[in-house]
C-alpha cells in the first residue's frame, strides 16, 4: 500500500524534515499511520531515526521555531512540540530504532495496529510485519507478542484507553496479558501511570474505560483509594452505592460537557435534563471550552483534572464513620480533599494541580446547598468564588453531574432546576461580571487603611480589607470613602472578623 506522506502531513513539517534529513532512516511510524488508515485527525507524529534521533528533533524544531524536550537520553528520544498557524498543537517524537533494523523494531511495539512504518521517501510503501492492517479492519486490539505487556505493564492500561478509544475490542490473549500485569504496575515510575492515566482521561467518555480498568484488577495498583467505595450503601436519595455512583457522575460529567462544547451535541442534548441545561447554560459554551481546554501542567488540561477530582468527589465517604448508624457521610468532602491531595503528590501532579483538586473536592456540595436552601445570594456567591477561586467553574460541572448520578431519569425537575439556575448564577458571575462580584478592583489599598486607622501591618489589615473587598462585591459599599468608614465602624467592634463559607 503506498501512502503520499508529503501530502498529508503538515507542509511545514515535511520541508523541516526535507532540510535536516532528506530520506535517509527515517521512518513515520505506529500511532499516526494507524489514525491515518482509520481516517482519523493527526496531532501527534512519531518518528523511527536510524541514527542521531535527538539531533535530528532538535533541528526539526529550531526550523518550525517549536520547543524541543529530551525524552530518554539513553534510548535516544526527543521531542518537538509545536503550534501551527491554526493554533493546533502538534508533538512529533523522534527515537532511536529499537533493534537492527525497522521490522525489528515494529515487532518489539506494544499492539499490532501500532507497528507498522512508512518510509519517507517518495512512492513508499508501509512495512507491516505484524498482521496490523487485518486487525484495523477487524476492529482487534492485539498484542505484538506473547511478552508485549509483561516488557512494559504500562501497555496494560495503554490497552484499555486504546479499544476505549478506538471502539475496538481486546483479543482474549491480550485480556489475559493486561490482567497478569496488575501485580506488576507498582513497579512502574507514578510519572508513566500518571500520564498514561491522565490520556485515559481525555477520552470523551473516561468511565467506559475505568470499568474495564476495574474489571481486569487494573484500577487498584493505579488509584486504590477509590477500591473501597464499591458496595458501600448511600441514603435513599441516591439510587447507587457510592462506587457506582461515583462512575455515573463521570458518566454524567461527560454528557455535560459534550452539549456545553463548542461544538453542539443535538443528540445528547435531546435528554430533557440536558436539555434545559442547553437553554439555561449554553450562553456559557465558548468560555467553558476555553476554560476546560486551559492547562494546569505540561499536556495535562483541566478537563482531565475535572475527571480525576470526580473520581475521587465521595472518596472520602468510605474513611468516615456513617451519622447515627445510617448511611450519611458527615464531612466526608474534607476528608476527600485530603485524600485526593496524596493521590496528586503521589502521582506526581504540579502543586498547583494538586491544590486544584483538593479545592474541587472540598467543595463540590457547595452548589447544591444554595440551590437547597435558596441561599444563591451575591455575599454567597462572592464567598463561593473566593474560596475555590477559578477552580469555582469546575466545582459548577462536577455538582451538576453529581446531582444526575443521584437519580435514574427523569430527575426531580423542581430541585434540577434550582439547582441548573444556581449554576447559572455562579457562571455568569465568573464569566461575564467577575469585576463586579468576585474580583472587584479596590477602592483603598492597605497603605491608605494603615494612614486613615493608623494601624501598623499585620493579620488585622488583611482582614479588614478581605471584610471591604466583600462589601464591594455585594453592593455594600460604592467609594473609597464609604469603604474607609466601613473599615472604621468594623475596627470600632473588634475588627473584621473571619468570614466563613456560607451565604
Amino acid at each position: 500500500m503506498i501512502l503520499d506522506w508529503s501530502s498529508w502531513l503538515p507542509e511545514p513539517v515535511v520541508r523541516a524534515l526535507h532540510a535536516r534529513r532528506g530520506n535517509r532512516g527515517l521512518w513515520l511510524v505506529g500511532g499516526a499511520l494507524r489514525d491515518r488508515l482509520l481516517q482519523r485527525s493527526l496531532v501527534d507524529l512519531d518518528f523511527a531515526v536510524e541514527r542521531d534521533a535527538r539531533r535530528l528533533a532538535r533541528q526539526v524544531a529550531d526550523s518550525l521555531q517549536a520547543a524541543y524536550y529530551d525524552l530518554d537520553q539513553a534510548r535516544d528520544a526527543g521531542r518537538v512540540l509545536w503550534v501551527d498557524p491554526s493554533k493546533t498543537r502538534w508533538t512529533l517524537d523522534f527515537a532511536r530504532l529499537r533493534g537492527p533494523d525497522i521490522e525489528a523494531d515494529l515487532r518489539g511495539r506494544d499492539f499490532t495496529i501500532n507497528a507498522l512504518a512508512l518510509p519517507l521517501e517518495p512512492d513508499a510503501r508501509i512495512i507491516d510485519p505484524t498482521g496490523a492492517r487485518q486487525d484495523l479492519r477487524d476492529g482487534v486490539l492485539r498484542a505484538c507478542s506473547e511478552r508485549s505487556l509483561f516488557d512494559d505493564p504500562v501497555r496494560a492500561l495503554r490497552a484499555v484507553r486504546l479499544a476505549a478509544d478506538l471502539g475496538f475490542r481486546i483479543e482474549p490473549q491480550t485480556m489475559h496479558q493486561a490482567r497478569a500485569c496488575a501485580s506488576l504496575l507498582g513497579k512502574v515510575s507514578a510519572e508513566r501511570l500518571r500520564d498514561e492515566l491522565f490520556r485515559l482521561l481525555a477520552l470523551p467518555r473516561p468511565a467506559a474505560a475505568i470499568r474495564v480498568l476495574n474489571h481486569l484488577g487494573l484500577l487498584q495498583p493505579l488509584l486504590p483509594e477509590l477500591g473501597p467505595l464499591k458496595g458501600l450503601e448511600q441514603p435513599a436519595t441516591h439510587v447507587h452505592d457510592v462506587w457506582n455512583h461515583t462512575l455515573a457522575a463521570v458518566d454524567a460529567l461527560s454528557n455535560l460537557l459534550r452539549v456545553l462544547g463548542r461544538r453542539y451535541d443535538e443528540e445528547a442534548a435531546s435528554e430533557l435534563a440536558l436539555a434545559q441545561v442547553v437553554l439555561r447554560l449554553g450562553r456559557f459554551r465558548e468560555p467553558l471550552s476555553l476554560h476546560f481546554e486551559r492547562q494546569a501542567d505540561h499536556r495535562r488540561s483541566l478537563r482531565e483534572l475535572l475527571f480525576l477530582a470526580t473520581l475521587y468527589h465521595d472518596v472520602g465517604k468510605a474513611h468516615v464513620s456513617p451519622a447515627n448508624g445510617k448511611a450519611r457521610f458527615p464531612a466526608h468532602e474534607q476528608e476527600g480533599a485530603k485524600i485526593v491531595r496524596e493521590r496528586g503528590k503521589a502521582l506526581r501532579l504540579s502543586g498547583e494541580e494538586v491544590d486544584r483538586l483538593a479545592r474541587i473536592v472540598r467543595h463540590h456540595m457547595r452548589p447544591a446547598m444554595m440551590a437547597r436552601e435558596q441561599t444563591a445570594t451575591p455575599r454567597a456567591v462572592y464567598r463561593f468564588f473566593r474560596s475555590t477561586g477559578d477552580a469555582g467553574v469546575d466545582v459548577v460541572l462536577l455538582s451538576l453531574a453529581d446531582f444526575l448520578a443521584k437519580h435514574t431519569p427523569p430527575v426531580p425537575q423542581e430541585a434540577w432546576a434550582r439547582h441548573v439556575d444556581v449554576a447559572r448564577l455562579l457562571l455568569e458571575a465568573f464569566f461575564e461580571e467577575r469585576e463586579e462580584r468576585i474580583n472587584p478592583p479596590p477602592f483603598i489599598d492597605g497603605d491608605m487603611l494603615m494612614r486613615s486607622l493608623g494601624i501598623e501591618p499585620g493579620p488585622e489589615v488583611g482582614r479588614l480589607l478581605d471584610a471591604l473587598r466583600e462589601a464591594q462585591a455585594v453592593g455594600e459599599v460604592g467609594s473609597a470613602e464609604e469603604a474607609l468608614a466601613l473599615a472604621r465602624r468594623l475596627q470600632a467592634q473588634g475588627g473584621a472578623g473571619e468570614a466563613g463559607d456560607g451565604g
